[in-house]
């Protein structure tokens, strides 16, 4: 059975086509700068690569580029071949706790929460649209990042204001990257040998969160309300005292899309290091003597510990912790720093294979394993697509 799996950015759409139940990849697409003079199409399926400049002026043209380009590549003999398409939606609030089949009420829904994730939830729309039009017969599925959060319990996913304004607002810790933290924390229990667990995943990238995963649940996660909440990333600040934008307010006479730009898109890594969101040019700039990019790398892995400790209380026991996303899987001193602080915990790394990133970097005899397991967000929606139209 083949899948399309579409994520739709607000200026790209990044695409895979799989065979399942195998999960084996058959094509995979990347359509970056829609609507701009630097439109780029990055394509590969077999042993082909293919890179070229496209006009593309919106998600609906992009759509009809990668379904037109899948025909031209003989990957498929027609458009008929596929059977579903599984489509990421960043934001279902609370309405959705699992993957769900696309008609005209969830589109409703989906537009009502643009107001809680207007970067993300408009472009996932717009594919979503674009696929219904070109594929009318096909089943549409949407498979939320929220949802896997949904169930974290009232104590931990409410805040200390006035409960009126959850009953009225909805305002509450929402959590992202479910369907990350969702795939490598089934991939660390098979590893693990058993159903029963305590873990705490960190998908860590440019965007990044930690959660607290029980016997395959979700019972806590750094994210909140928006994206913006909790760890250092790469241009967001993490959580902050809230009195913080209130006095930047005042005293910089911000206007509310001003500090959300702010905060957003010049804060994080970027803004404590002032060279860059990359952790590896701040690796790079920190070995030359830089101290701002040394202070960088040094806040990010506190907190990361900071959470993995608070996590580690909130679920009383741990078995595993797993790194995974661009920097989880790939700066090992990143992990060393952080797992230097957890020997108390009888958490003991095998140096050398934390350097090459193997997949289990914890020493024989260690009480808590340590996994590196590369996500695969794809796959995880194909899985959850046909498990539903099925």
């Amino acid at each position: 059975m083949k899948v399309l799996v579409l994520n739709s950015g607000s200026s790209s759409l990044k695409y895979q086509l799989l065979e399942m139940p195998e999960g084996a990849l058959l094509f995979k697409g990347h359509v970056d700068g829609i609507g701009l003079d630097r439109c780029t199409v990055k394509l590969s399926y077999g042993n082909k690569k293919v890179e070229e400049k496209e006009l593309i002026k919106d998600h609906a043209e992009a759509v009809h580029f990668a379904l037109e380009f899948l025909i031209r590549s003989k990957v498929l003999e027609d458009i008929d071949d596929i059977k579903a398409v599984g489509h990421r939606v960043v934001h279902g609030g609370e309405y959705y706790h699992g993957p769900t089949l696309i008609d005209g009420e969830v589109i409703k829904r989906i537009k009502e929460l643009f107001e809680l994730a207007p970067l993300h939830n408009p472009p996932n729309l717009a594919g979503i649209k674009a696929c219904m039009k070109v594929m009318p017969k096909v089943p549409q599925v949407a498979v939320f990042d929220t949802a896997f959060h949904q169930t974290i319990p009232e104590e931990a996913y409410l805040y200390g204001i006035p409960l009126e304004l959850y009953q009225k607002y909805k305002i509450r810790k929402y959590g992202f990257h479910g369907t990350s933290h969702k795939y490598v924390s089934r991939e660390a229990a098979k590893m693990l040998k058993r159903k029963s667990h305590e873990m705490i995943t960190c998908h860590l990238g440019n965007g990044s969160s930690i959660t607290a995963i029980k016997d395959g649940k979700s019972v806590d996660t750094t994210m909140g309300f928006t994206p913006l909440d909790g760890l250092i990333m790469g241009t967001r600040s993490g959580e902050l005292d809230p009195e913080i934008p209130i006095y930047l307010i005042k005293k910089k006479h911000f206007k509310p899309d001003e500090l959300s730009n702010y905060l957003n898109k010049k804060s994080g890594l970027k803004g404590i290091s002032g060279i860059s969101s990359d952790v590896r040019e701040l690796v790079q700039a920190a070995k030359s003597g830089n101290d701002r990019a040394e202070l960088a790398l040094d806040m990010l892995a506190y907190r990361i510990a900071f959470f993995i400790g608070a996590y580690a209380t909130v679920l009383e026991g741990l078995d595993c912790i797993v790194f995974t996303g661009g920097i989880g899987e790939n700066e090992w001193g990143t992990r060393a720093k952080v797992l230097s602080r957890f020997k108390h915990m009888g958490v003991r790394l095998d140096a050398n294979a934390n350097r090459r990133n193997a997949r289990v970097i914890s020493a024989k005899g260690s009480k808590v394993k340590v996994f590196v397991i590369p996500t695969n967000e794809e796959l995880e929606i194909a899985k959850e697509t046909v498990t539903l139209v099925r």
